[in-house]
């Protein structure tokens, strides 16, 4: 039985949560095995466990702040848009991309497709 909107709904706003200040190893858990993360859309496929940890290590130890703008579930699959605000220094460097997920029947992610882009980075 596949998992239900608000369990997909709830891994969303854990992701979300845990990209901006959980552990890269937290983001991996929620993950199922077999995953696939494209980020951004265009860039090599990551296949592996370890080729995804690796991707989301990049995070760690950031001063970031994130929140989720709207979310839709259809299914076992969602695209959210949400915000990441990384401070640095003096500054802030805001990104808001669109991911779309697929999940297995326990709400774990089995793919992830983030929509992006440099163009789409703002710093103030």
């Amino acid at each position: 039985m596949a998992a239900s909107k608000q369990t997909l709904l709830d891994t969303i706003h854990r992701y979300v949560e845990l990209v901006a200040t959980g552990s890269s190893a937290d983001v991996v858990a929620l993950y199922a095995d077999g995953a696939t993360v494209e980020d951004p859309v265009g860039s090599e496929v990551r296949t592996t466990r370890e080729s995804i940890a690796e991707f989301y290590a990049a995070l760690d130890g950031l001063e970031q702040e994130a929140r989720v703008l709207h979310a839709r579930v259809a299914g076992n699959e969602a695209a959210f848009a949400f915000e990441l605000v990384t401070i640095v220094g003096e500054k802030k460097l805001t990104l808001a991309p669109v991911d779309v997920m697929t999940f297995d029947d326990e709400g774990r992610i089995t793919s992830m497709r983030a929509f992006w882009s440099e163009d789409d980075m703002v710093w103030s």
